[in-house]
């Protein structure tokens, strides 16, 4: 009997500790996301939008009125969801790359399945990075939260494509939302191909809508609506020029609705209320380490985000951040940083316009009517600017400006909060390490086998404040920093040397006339990009000589090979730059080949896309 008592009393304190250690309950969690939106939605206060389900939603959750996605189009986006890295930070930030992840670094779901949760996504990926082993236990259009081990967490992802920029201009289509009645925006032309893409994307809106309803339907009827957290978001702005692909509030303001069910009111932000709203700043950046939080498992320090809710919750930022590089074929650097009430755009290529041939984007009709007026001359300077060279910096003032096209970087009172984004803005390239600051040539050139991250995290390697510096000088024009940059021509940095041939660019004429010299010697750079950079700047304000000179450089460095894909990209670039002073060198271009094995199937399309625009100008 003693030693039957002493076995019982065993079990007992075992029972115990198994118990103790147990895994604490964790809620479902469930994302439904939509491509190609803003806060176009009736719970948001749009009284056009038609979206019962997502305003019923919201009613019984929260809204987030200050939601930003870092990236203004899907890959570059997602990326930084799915890693909890800012975009630029792991050189994945141009647009279909795909980029190796540093060694040791994680996707969120694989957090989530090592702490015990069934992932699931159905069923776009669309990552600019390459996966580190298996992320997702399925991730396909059958994958489904249904098809876990009973009683098994999950988290589910549910992406809705009809709001895709490419289904609000496919026709034909008949309105539902009244074309006469939207309220277009003061950056665009109020045309009829105006109204009908805007009212189609409404219309793309409501069918998303009955989508998601669908989704909370299956939940609800499976009896899990109150032991799961479900989050609706779009991935960017709407799919209309100048919002998608363009880091304004315009192409970075998503709507984000949470419900939290009682029974995990707990791991609700603080200022949670059923049908309120929250000013919070959120950006993308936040998302994977909120999910975490969600699931009791500490973000790991390498996340760049915080937790806005959940165990691991933090104080919220003041600033979210913005970016855009290369867009498909056509190269851009602009960051951007907001404060919930004033946007900032920091423009590093204005020599470019905004509105560059992104072949994809001309689809639209939308682009091809603004486009149209701009060259007949017929658009007032608010709808011109995007088509036009472009200021270094632009301030926009979102309670007085919803539209941002009144620039107050002139303005003496708006000086206080210019100057604090500036500030906040530097702050955050440096503390990032953001790559963008190295043409994409270059970067691939020198990183070797190591991921982008890694190489950008060595200060030896990446020297990115003295880079930054001349990027930051270069880019703002003017005459009183000439002779830093002729000195910067010499400098032993490629990065640097490249900004400084940038600069003389941006300035004109007189200043590429004036290092002549300097520019026909980087002719012979080691830096393909450099090369390039000297090319276009003495192509476009050289005599007759330097024009042939610099042709030559660029048809040689457009030549695809599958290692240097990106030479061929930034190459073919800077000659659709040069106009009408590439016709000696067409009969080249048109032998130039347009695909070789080994580019991956996302890019393939870029060179012969460039190659056609040059030989169409013609």
């Amino acid at each position: 009997m003693k030693r039957f008592l002493l076995l019982l009393a065993a079990l007992v304190v075992l029972g115990c500790a198994v118990a103790g250690d147990a895994a604490p309950a964790r809620p479902n969690i469930l994302w439904l996301t939509c491509e190609d939106i803003g806060p176009q939605l009736g719970a948001y206060g749009d009284a056009f939008a038609t979206t019962p389900n997502l305003d019923r939603l919201a009613a019984r959750g929260m809204i987030c009125t200050r939601a930003w996605s870092c990236g203004p189009v899907c890959a570059p986006a997602r990326t930084t969801i799915i890693s909890g890295l800012h975009a630029p930070s792991l050189g994945a930030e141009h647009m279909r790359s795909l980029v190796p992840m540093p060694e040791g670094f994680r996707m969120y779901p694989q957090y989530l399945r090592a702490a015990g949760y069934y992932c699931t996504n159905n069923d776009k990926e669309d990552y600019n990075l390459e996966k580190p082993g298996r992320v997702w236990d399925e991730s396909s259009r059958r994958a489904h939260w249904k098809n876990r081990p009973q009683g098994q967490p999950f988290f589910a992802v549910f992406n809705y494509t009809v709001t895709h920029e490419s289904q609000i201009r496919k026709r034909p289509h008949t309105p539902v939302h009244d074309p006469a009645k939207i309220r277009v925006p003061a950056y665009h032309p109020d045309t009829p191909e105006v109204r009908q893409d805007w009212a189609q994307y409404y219309d793309k809106i409501t069918e998303m809508d009955a989508q998601a309803g669908k989704s909370l339907r299956e939940l609800a009827e499976a009896g899990l609506a109150e032991d799961t957290i479900v989050f609706f978001y779009g991935d960017h702005g709407p799919g209309m020029p100048r919002c998608k692909r363009f880091p304004y509030n315009s192409g970075l303001q998503v709507p984000l609705i949470v419900y939290v069910p009682e029974k995990w009111r707990s791991l609700a932000p603080a200022d949670y209320r059923p049908g309120g709203k929250s000013d919070r700043l959120v950006s993308f950046i936040d998302l994977a380490p909120t999910v975490l939080s969600l699931a009791s498992v500490k973000p790991p320090d390498t996340m760049q985000g915080v937790a806005f809710m959940g165990r691991y919750a933090a104080p919220a930022p003041a600033f979210n951040f913005g970016f855009r590089g290369r867009m498909d074929e056509r190269y851009d650097l602009v960051r951007s940083a907001t404060d919930g009430r004033y946007v900032y755009l920091r423009n590093y290529l204005p020599q470019l316009p905004h509105g560059q041939h992104v072949a994809y984007m001309f689809e639209t009709p939308t682009t091809q009517v603004w486009k149209r007026l701009f060259d007949e001359g017929k658009l007032p300077p608010a709808q011109a600017y995007f088509w036009q060279r472009k200021a270094p910096e632009e301030l926009y003032d979102l309670r007085t400006d919803l539209d941002e096209v009144k620039n107050l970087v002139a303005s003496d009172a708006a000086q206080p909060a210019l100057k604090r984004l500036r500030r906040a803005l530097r702050a955050h390239l440096l503390a990032t390490r953001d790559l963008g600051f190295l043409p994409e040539a270059e970067r691939e050139r020198r990183r070797g086998s190591d991921a982008p991250y890694t190489f950008g995290h060595d200060d030896r390697r990446y020297p990115l404040e003295r880079i930054l510096e001349a990027a930051e000088v270069a880019s703002a024009g003017g005459a009183k920093s000439a002779s830093q940059l002729r000195a910067w021509l010499n400098d032993p940095e490629p990065g640097v040397r490249y900004w400084a041939v940038l600069g003389h660019r941006i300035r004109g004429g007189a200043a590429v006339k004036a290092a002549r010299a300097d520019l026909l010697r980087l002719l012979q750079d080691e830096s393909p990009s450099v090369r390039i950079a000297a090319a276009e700047a003495l192509g476009y304000f050289g005599d007759s000589a330097d024009v042939e000179a610099a042709l030559q450089v660029l048809v040689g460095l457009a030549r695809l090979d599958a290692k240097r894909e990106f030479v061929a990209v930034e190459a073919l670039n800077a000659m659709d730059a040069l106009g009408a002073k590439v016709r000696p060198v067409l009969p080249l271009v048109k032998q130039l080949p347009t695909n070789q094995p080994g580019i991956p199937a996302r890019m393939q399309e870029y060179v012969p896309r460039l190659i056609r625009d040059i030989l169409e100008r013609d």
